[in-house]
C-alpha cells in the first residue's frame, strides 16, 4: 500500500518530513474568497492493544507542543509504504516491545479536520507476547498496563485527555461488547 499524502491544491507554505502546509483560497457564504492553511499529512495508525482479555497496554509520551507527558494509546505516522495493519502491528510493537497474534479494524477518524487532513486508522491488537521496545532517538516512551474500565474511567476524570486515545478506547470498549 502506498501511503503518500493526498496532495490538496494550493499554494505550499512548508513541507517537512511528515507533513505539508498548504494555503486554500475557500469560497465563503458571502461570496468573498480567504485563505485558509490546511496541513497535509499522510496519516496514522492508532492501536488498543490487549494484554489480556480486561487489561490494556496505554503508554506515556512526553509530547514538546503541550510541554508534558500524556496518557495515549500507541500509534504512529504512515510513512512508508506498508498495509495500515503491518504500519499498526510495527508501531505497536516499537512503542510497547508487544508483538500481536491478531490485529483487528476499529474504524477510522480525522484527527483534526478544520486545520487538518489527516485520516487515522484504529485498531484493537490480541494476543500480545512481550518483548522489547524499538524506539526512535527523540522518543522517551513507557508502556502503562491498566484495565480497559480503569482507562475509561480516566478518559471521564480527565486524567486521558489526548482525543485519539479517548475515541479509540471508547470504540474498543463497545468493540469487546459487541
Amino acid at each position: 500500500m502506498n501511503n503518500k499524502m493526498q496532495t490538496i491544491s494550493g499554494d505550499q507554505l512548508f513541507e517537512s518530513q511528515r507533513f505539508r502546509v498548504v494555503r486554500l483560497v475557500e469560497q465563503c457564504h458571502d461570496g468573498i474568497s480567504r485563505p485558509k492553511d490546511i496541513i497535509e499529512h499522510p496519516g496514522s495508525v492508532g492501536i488498543v492493544p490487549f494484554v489480556d482479555n480486561e487489561q490494556i497496554c496505554l503508554i506515556n509520551v512526553f509530547r514538546p507542543a503541550v510541554g508534558r507527558k500524556l496518557i495515549e494509546i500507541p500509534a504512529g505516522t504512515l510513512d512508508r509504504t506498508e498495509s495500515l495493519q503491518t504500519a499498526a502491528a510495527r508501531e505497536l510493537r516499537e512503542e510497547t516491545g508487544y508483538k500481536c497474534d491478531l490485529i483487528e479494524s476499529l474504524g477510522e477518524l480525522w484527527m483534526s479536520p478544520g486545520i487538518l487532513h489527516e485520516r487515522m486508522h484504529l485498531f484493537v491488537a490480541k494476543g500480545l507476547q512481550s518483548g522489547c521496545q524499538a524506539l526512535e532517538p527523540s522518543e522517551y516512551i513507557e508502556p502503562r498496563v491498566v484495565h480497559l474500565s480503569e482507562a475509561i474511567e480516566m478518559c471521564h476524570n480527565g486524567m486521558i485527555e489526548d482525543a485519539k486515545t479517548i475515541a479509540a478506547l471508547f470504540r474498543a470498549e463497545y468493540w469487546l461488547r459487541s
